[in-house]
């Protein structure tokens, strides 16, 4: 996991406004118009490819925080990365995960 090519399917939600500010798991202050987003395991930093697979719109985004932490959920993303995937209205979405860069090791 991690690894470029590394691929995951599963729902994708995205942060509430309410967040912006706030800190996140890797120390910097969240940016709803920022292209980031929470993964339970990816290392931060990782860059990954997220697909809407209803649309097929896609986004890269940078894993800069922990979550989602409701069960079938793959994904969190911010609010500017869930409006380049058309989904703001619906919420959830059907997702693809692919690694494209991955994160710096420890």
């Amino acid at each position: 996991m991690g690894q470029r090519g590394y691929t995951e399917a599963g729902k994708a939600s995205y942060y509430s406004n309410k967040l912006h500010g706030r800190k996140m798991a890797n120390g910097e202050a969240y940016n709803r118009r920022k292209l980031t987003a929470a993964h339970r395991t990816l290392p931060f930093g990782t860059k990954v490819k997220v697909t809407n697979l209803q649309t097929k719109k896609s986004v890269k985004v940078s894993i800069t925080d922990r979550g989602p932490f409701v069960k079938g959920r793959v994904i969190d993303l911010s609010e500017a990365a869930a409006k380049r995937l058309d989904y703001i209205s619906a919420g959830i979405v059907p997702v693809e995960v692919k690694v494209v860069k991955p994160g710096p090791t420890r």
